[in-house]
């Protein structure tokens, strides 16, 4: 069972970009509603497929860089990085459908693992 790492802009590059395997990248901030929302929905993503991919979080207002480099323009917003590059990005939050577009999306792209 995984769970969802914290980290910063000083470990994204050994975390998401030199990482083995596909890692999810959760930005999101304190002070935004659909987050709280999100949260327990990414916590739930680390474990279901923790054996194929790594969740991360970040705070976005204490990491500005890795928020700038990915186009971070909203949160919550996730991107899935693989081999070091953003393949897929989701932002906001629809509450009747957005865990079934986070189940897509990881599913297209880990179900060849």
């Amino acid at each position: 069972m995984s769970s969802v790492i914290t980290i910063f802009d000083s470990e994204f590059e050994t975390e998401v970009l030199k990482a083995t395997q596909p890692v999810l990248v959760y930005f999101w901030a304190a002070w935004c509603g659909p987050c709280r929302l999100m949260t327990p929905l990414v916590g739930s993503v680390a474990e279901t497929y923790g054996d194929r991919l790594k969740v991360v979080k970040m705070e976005v207002d204490p990491n500005p860089i890795a928020v700038k480099n990915y186009g971070v323009e909203g949160v919550p917003a996730l991107r899935l990085f693989k081999n070091g590059e953003v393949i897929e990005s989701l932002e906001g939050i629809e509450a009747k459908n957005t865990k079934q577009r986070i189940t897509n999306m990881l599913e297209a792209h880990l179900s060849n693992q």
